[in-house]
């Protein structure tokens, strides 16, 4: 599978980028946008048009991850049936229903129908496999564990999450671990988000092949960010800076 980055940043978008939002596709072609940050559906189209879009998948409801939201169903609400293979289709959206007001928002008639997923157990969303691991964070995040069917591969997306024992063993061999890094070593066990060197001792630990750092924030020094993932991690794990439209094929 293929993960594009489209936002990166958390918060809000700065330097002509967005906030979090990635598009996972499958080698059966399937198309799954892992969170809605703002800019996330112009991004989306340098990438593919958003009617293609297959599936959306959230973290949280936070609005940097999900700022788009109403601005992806409005576009996929107004493109012109028969335009470009355009059939209406309407749009799944996965969100956790711990918060009933939020997950209420996610179906509009014609457009969108929301899902609960299903945190004890694995959900199946087309080629892929995936679990959730509920996080540390103000509101209620779940990180997820996706694995794509047909390969194994296997992506593990924190979404936002401070640290805490247990995402290292969720984390376990992942081919690519996208993590929430919005702190730089000085700064540990917040109750909101990851450290460098958190980020850089869940990869070690989980032994993972690649770790690609997410969620950034705008005052950091990005290049010594990724200096401290990379100490703890070790050699053994490649360490990356998310930028938009970086790709990367697990």
């Amino acid at each position: 599978m293929k993960l594009i980055a489209l936002g990166v940043w958390g918060g809000y978008p700065t330097e002509d980028s967005g906030t979090t939002s990635y598009l996972l596709q499958s080698e059966s072609g399937f198309n799954m946008l892992l969170d809605c940050g703002s800019r996330a559906v112009t991004e989306l189209e340098h990438e593919l048009q958003p009617t293609q879009l297959d599936a959306v998948l959230l973290s949280h409801y936070h609005e940097d991850h999900i700022a788009d939201l109403g601005v992806l169903r409005q576009y996929r609400q107004l493109y012109p049936i028969g335009k470009d293979g355009w059939d209406g289709m309407i749009l799944p959206i996965y969100g956790h229903d711990e918060n009933d007001y939020e997950f209420s928002k996610l179906s509009l008639e014609n457009v969108s129908e929301g899902h609960a997923y299903d945190v004890s157990t694995v959900n199946r969303i087309k080629p892929f496999e995936v679990t959730f691991l509920k996080t540390v964070h103000p509101v209620v995040n779940y990180a997820m564990r996706i694995v794509e069917r047909r390969t194994g591969q296997v992506l593990v997306y924190t979404g936002d999450t401070g640290y805490f024992d247990g995402l290292a063993e969720f984390a376990k061999d992942a081919d690519l671990f996208l993590a929430d890094v919005y702190f730089q070593k000085d700064k540990h066990n917040m109750l909101n988000h990851l450290s460098s060197d958190e980020a850089g001792k869940i990869a070690r630990e989980a032994k993972v092949k690649r770790l690609v750092l997410s969620h950034l924030s705008q005052t950091a020094d990005l290049d010594k960010l990724v200096e401290e993932a990379q100490e703890v991690a070790g050699d053994a794990v490649i360490v990356e800076l998310a930028k938009p439209h970086l790709k990367w094929q697990l």
